[in-house]
């Protein structure tokens, strides 16, 4: 089966949805603060493509096992954050949307799923980690999104893949046509 699939971060999304998230942490909980200067190395990293998979795990730890452990339930704070945050879904997405359609996002699947709900898409995956411990079980990131995508849809065949960056390329690799996005322009380069 022919599908189109989408990354979500600056793709489909005004932003990076762990960034957001952070943010609207920080205005609520001081704890977070003292993160911070860290998070902003790894968002400067991810932004310039200085990571590897193994880099990026090892980079999220401290902050996972140290502070994310000890959020507690955060349904309520994730439906808050996309009461707040639904408005930066990217209006181009809506004009060529499917019901086949399979979003592939680093983003945590914790956070997505309300938005996914929210937006009737049955089909995605993001990064999983074990609320316990604070690791990954899943990273879903760079050339990590296409093992699992192949084990997830192992019968689909992506005819066209959208990202905002080349952090997707073994992605862009396998897809017939690539969209890349930039703010709202939207340009095929493959």
């Amino acid at each position: 089966m022919k599908v189109n699939v989408y990354d979500f971060d600056n793709t489909i999304y005004r932003g990076e949805t762990l960034v957001d998230f952070i943010l609207y942490y920080v205005r609520r909980d001081i704890k977070i603060w003292k993160y911070i200067p860290k998070l902003l190395v790894i968002a400067v990293k991810d932004a310039l493509h200085l990571f590897n998979i193994e880099e990026a795990i090892e980079a999220y730890a401290s902050f996972l096992e140290g502070y994310y452990v000890n959020m507690g339930d955060l349904q309520e704070s994730v439906v808050d954050f996309w009461n707040k945050n639904e408005k930066k879904i990217k209006l181009w997405y809506s004009t060529v949307r499917k019901d086949s359609d399979i979003i592939v996002s680093g983003t945590t699947d914790f956070i997505l799923d309300e938005i996914m709900k929210r937006m009737h898409i049955k089909n995605y995956v993001g990064s999983s980690i074990d609320k316990k411990t604070g690791k990954f079980t899943r990273l879903c990131f760079l050339e990590n999104k296409v093992k699992i995508f192949n084990a997830l849809y192992p019968n689909c065949q992506i005819e066209n893949f959208y990202t905002d960056s080349m952090n997707d390329k073994a992605m862009m690799d396998i897809a017939e046509h690539v969209y890349l996005v930039k703010g709202d322009k939207v340009t095929k380069i493959k």
